[in-house]
């Protein structure tokens, strides 16, 4: 029987621009990326050189500290350029597909009969391993380390967010597989968490090897750090590995089929969405291939949702973990009188400042204008009333701005990575970057606690 862990702190963003439940098309960009920008911590070395041509499941790079960590193409093309930042630090390699689609082919593996080390080695040797998150700090999991357990979220409450059920129709078998291949990773069992609603409706509530839990509650309660820390709280020298759903589906697939297959269902949502629709497409896809399904004029592309996505723009690539892109209207105009202009019934506000919080059940076509400017980092409850988390976020944040690393231990920071905390900016009356404080503070973490 499952466990049932009901919160009340949190918040539902009424954001408008959700996808239906319905494919518009499938997708063929013409250009994938695989950024090492969208892995934390990670120092790549490039395995490939403009002008190479590759199959998916070919090495583009590697991490610099642990090689056998490798980063495959998701479609076969030739390497089209390699982009580069300051000091020539890498931060894409840009793959033009082929009309045809070829894949590098691995042996077919049922992890049920395998041992931990060599699952870790499959893992690796397909290029699956990048997908394993490790907790504290949200990095690539070392291959080396035993988790005191592995921890799925089967439930997103993200603004806008794709509906799990949907995404993994049809997706049991490379589910199970990818859960089969996990188990041998611990001792301490998966725990995989859905939402109490739709436990019952669900495929997913009948896959073996798991240790379900239920959550009901606005968001974040569908945030895995959120789970951990109400199933089993993270203490200083221990670890906890986390995949996301896709992720989990991806590495059953490929162990099952021997393809290194990373094609996924991508959301197209937002107020500015011409069409919100869902589309199959690649991971790491341009977003010139969706361009049709979004409004012209000044708008900003998010890989990923509202609180927590990345701003790629027009040109730009879904990123390795997203399978949601939320098109926002840039709020880059003056309003005349602000917050004390009267009524605002298109304005949500989370204070219930407008009139408008009292129709519960509208949605609202919401900008990227703060309304405000920065003001004085201020000691408030507002914090907690969003995060159904047992700890002191306002502390914890000053925490990481003095550099006090026996405070930061002390008050969380091995519980939380800047998702944790995306709601807590959004409620912000002082317009603090939280998450960018957040995370400043795990860089510091990861240099002197290494």
């Amino acid at each position: 029987m499952s466990e049932h862990i009901r919160l009340k702190k949190g918040l539902d963003i009424p954001l408008a621009g959700k996808a239906p439940a319905k494919i518009a098309e499938t997708v063929a960009p013409d250009l994938v990326a695989v950024k090492p920008t969208d892995f934390k911590a990670l120092v790549p070395k490039l395995a490939v050189k403009e002008g190479d041509s590759v199959q998916a499941g070919d090495v583009l790079f590697v991490d610099k500290m642990r090689q056998e960590v490798r980063f495959c193409s998701p479609c076969s093309g030739v390497v089209d350029h390699v982009v580069r930042g300051d000091k020539r630090k890498l931060l894409a390699v840009i793959v033009k597909a082929g009309k045809e689609q070829q894949s590098v082919r691995f042996d077919a593996v049922d992890c049920s009969r395998l041992d931990r080390q060599a699952t870790c080695s499959a893992l690796l040797e397909r290029g699956l391993w990048p997908m394993i998150k490790q907790r504290p700090y949200g990095i690539i999991a070392n291959p080396e380390d035993t988790p005191k357990s592995i921890f799925v979220s089967a439930m997103n409450t993200a603004p806008l967010a794709p509906d799990p059920d949907f995404i993994m129709e049809g997706q049991m078998e490379n589910l199970q597989a990818g859960i089969d291949a996990l188990g041998r990773l611990t001792k301490g069992g998966v725990h995989f968490s859905m939402a109490a609603a739709k436990e019952a409706g669900s495929a997913m509530h009948n896959l073996k090897g798991v240790i379900f839990h239920t959550f009901d509650g606005p968001h974040p309660a569908g945030n895995v750090g959120v789970q951990i820390n109400h199933i089993s709280p993270i203490n200083k020298g221990e670890t906890v590995w986390t995949v996301d759903l896709v992720s989990l589906a991806a590495i059953g697939r490929c162990l099952r089929t021997g393809v290194y297959d990373m094609t996924r269902l991508v959301a197209i949502t937002g107020p500015a969405a011409k069409e919100p629709c869902y589309v199959k497409g690649v991971q790491g896809m341009s977003l010139k291939s969706v361009a049709k399904y979004t409004a012209e004029g000044n708008v900003r592309y998010v890989s990923g949702d509202a609180l927590t996505g990345k701003s790629v723009g027009a040109d730009g690539f879904l990123g390795f973990f997203d399978s949601q892109v939320t098109v926002l209207e840039e709020g880059d105009y003056y309003e005349m009188l602000g917050w004390i202009k009267p009524f605002r019934l298109k304005k949500f506000s989370y204070s219930h400042l407008y009139w408008s919080w009292l129709n519960k059940k509208k949605t609202y076509n919401q900008d990227t204008n703060t309304n405000g400017g920065t003001r004085a980092f201020v000691v408030s409850d507002v914090y907690g009333k969003v995060l159904p988390m047992d700890i002191y976020p306002v502390y914890l944040l000053k925490a990481c701005l003095a550099k006090d690393i026996e405070k930061m231990e002390n008050l969380g920071i091995y519980e939380v990575i800047e998702e944790d905390l995306a709601l807590c900016e959004f409620v912000c009356p002082s317009k603090i970057e939280i998450q960018k404080i957040l995370s400043d503070g795990i860089d510091l973490m990861l240099k002197e606690m290494a």
